[in-house]
């Protein structure tokens, strides 16, 4: 009786890690798997860096070159998307100075294009309600002050609490993103939610106060 052949797995299904190894092997085709399932991840979080949406591609096809080149050195011990979130920041960093331009989260970025968006966002998760006029021209005006209050946060502060409350990284995902210590990390986005709270307070209390 013979025993069953074992399938290989497709590599769709193979782990970041195993598709890394493949990719360092020559396997060109494991690296184009990796760009396909982080792509717009990437796009998203460059997004909420910049205001020039014609710089998005640039910075996210960048990103990944930079990747591809220093892949070798990839050793496993966080997780692959944080470290590719961390070339992505740095590649973000670096455009940004070359070009000497201040980085800003856009509205239509903080809004998000899709489903998955929506469930990451920290903005849509505070606005949930019934719509009518009434309640979405409130929407819209909180929203534009959280737009402003990110828009007004140091750097630090403002990809932090991205990372934090729109990409959902651990903070120890976040410390090795931004590379600096959890404590820093903390600090940082305690700062930035209280930056944003204190802009957005008076609207909800506003809000709050009036019958629909």
């Amino acid at each position: 009786m013979t025993s069953p052949v074992t399938a290989k797995p497709a590599p769709a299904d193979l782990g970041d890690t195993v598709l890394v190894q493949r990719a360092v092997a020559g396997d060109q085709r494991a690296f184009e798997l990796l760009v396909i399932k982080y792509q717009r991840r990437v796009e998203r979080l460059v997004a909420r860096m910049v205001r020039d949406v014609d710089l998005v591609p640039d910075i996210t096809q960048e990103t990944f070159l930079r990747a591809w080149r220093a892949l070798h050195q990839f050793r496993g011990e966080a997780q692959f998307y944080t470290w590719l979130y961390r070339i992505a920041v740095n590649t973000v960093k670096k455009t940004l100075l070359d070009l000497k331009r201040n980085p800003v989260i856009t509205e239509s970025a903080l809004r998000g294009g899709d489903k998955e968006d929506d469930e990451t966002s920290v903005v849509e998760r505070e606005l949930i309600s019934d719509e009518t006029p009434e309640t979405v021209l409130a929407a819209q005006e909180i929203a534009a002050a959280v737009n402003a209050a990110m828009q007004d946060l140091p750097e630090e502060l403002r990809q932090a609490v991205t990372l934090r409350e729109i990409e959902g990284l651990s903070y120890d995902e976040i410390a090795t993103v931004m590379e600096c210590p959890i404590g820093t990390v903390r600090s940082r986005i305690f700062r930035a939610r209280e930056a944003i709270s204190a802009r957005v307070r008076p609207l909800l209390q506003q809000q709050s106060g009036k019958r629909w």
